[in-house]
């Protein structure tokens, strides 16, 4: 049987994480959680087949944004946060200019993921901010493995057709 507490307490921050990554509508995305929870709590009984909980309830949570947002006609575009980035507090010179070079790099990052289709930017953060293994990439988006691999590939190589790009001006 599953704590679902436990269960809960593990996965949460993630599945926020995950949400965010279709909306910054951070209400809706709580909302949906706590659904995913009821309807995991009310289907408990019908569990046993399930392998990768984790996995599950990240599906089962795009699933239930895909469907609010189709209920409210919304589109969903992520934003970069541009208060993502602040100094430590340290006003070490070398730490000032770590931090202004890190933010340039970030900054850049962030202005080549803008040319990134919604579906691209996701797999990006799925994969290098969540560290996501490819299968589990596959049940939260919903497609093939070879589909998640070759939207991997055209993701990436996009990213690195910009930075040729903007290097050579």
């Amino acid at each position: 049987m599953i704590n679902f507490s436990e269960l809960y307490d593990k996965t949460v921050d993630n599945l926020f994480a995950i949400g965010l990554t279709y909306s910054f509508d951070r209400e809706m995305i709580k909302d949906c959680i706590q659904d995913v929870f009821v309807k995991l709590y009310m289907k408990r009984h019908e569990l046993d087949t399930v392998v990768n909980i984790e996995s599950y309830l990240y599906a089962s949570l795009r699933n239930r944004i895909n469907d609010e947002f189709r209920h409210n006609s919304h589109l969903c575009d992520r934003e970069i946060d541009d208060n993502s980035f602040n100094a430590f507090g340290d006003d070490d010179e070398y730490d000032l200019e770590y931090l202004e070079e890190e933010r340039k790099r970030t900054e850049t990052v962030s202005d080549y993921m803008k040319h990134l289709s919604p579906r691209q930017r996701q797999i990006i953060d799925l994969y290098y901010i969540e560290r996501l293994k490819y299968n589990d990439i596959c049940q939260i988006m919903g497609i093939n493995y070879q589909s998640v691999r070759n939207l991997m590939h055209r993701s990436l190589s996009k990213l690195r057709c910009l930075a040729t790009k903007s290097a050579s001006v």
